[in-house]
């Protein structure tokens, strides 16, 4: 009895189903993702219309000035670190039972000096905090 020899054939692979499976996984991303321009997102800052309050116990009054310079109850800070203005902060609050954080910020003033004193007022603290907005339009004194 003789026995065939098996062929000496090398086994293909078939790269087809391969190529439309990923083909499809690009589809799903491209349809999927969003794509977000954040340099050119344009902002609007809200500006208030409430009656201004006469009441001023127990305020701190902090200023941000357009440089990043701070000043608690109109003394100048020579430290401008977290750290630093929470200890002024601490030294201004002696003696007030739950004193408000009133920051007075320019317009001009870098965002990170504004959160240098909300992080300041948490290490002091001091929960109570508050902005200044000016009045804008016919209303404007």
């Amino acid at each position: 009895m003789r026995f065939r020899r098996p062929l000496d054939e090398e086994p293909e692979l078939n790269l087809v189903p391969l190529i439309d499976v990923m083909l499809i996984v690009l589809i799903f991303l491209a349809v999927t993702t969003s794509y977000s321009r954040y340099s050119e997102l344009r902002l609007q800052l809200p500006t208030a219309q409430a009656d201004p309050t006469d009441t001023r116990l127990n305020e701190i009054v902090v200023g941000v000035s357009a440089d990043g310079r701070f000043a608690i109850d109109r003394t100048v800070l020579a430290n401008t670190s977290p750290e630093a203005v929470a200890q002024a902060l601490t030294q201004a609050a002696h003696g007030l039972s739950e004193p408000m954080v009133v920051i007075h910020a320019d317009a001009q003033a870098p965002h990170q000096a504004v959160v240098n004193v909300m992080e300041a007022a948490r290490l002091a603290r001091l929960s109570r905090i508050s902005f200044v907005t000016e009045r804008t339009g016919p209303a404007a004194r």
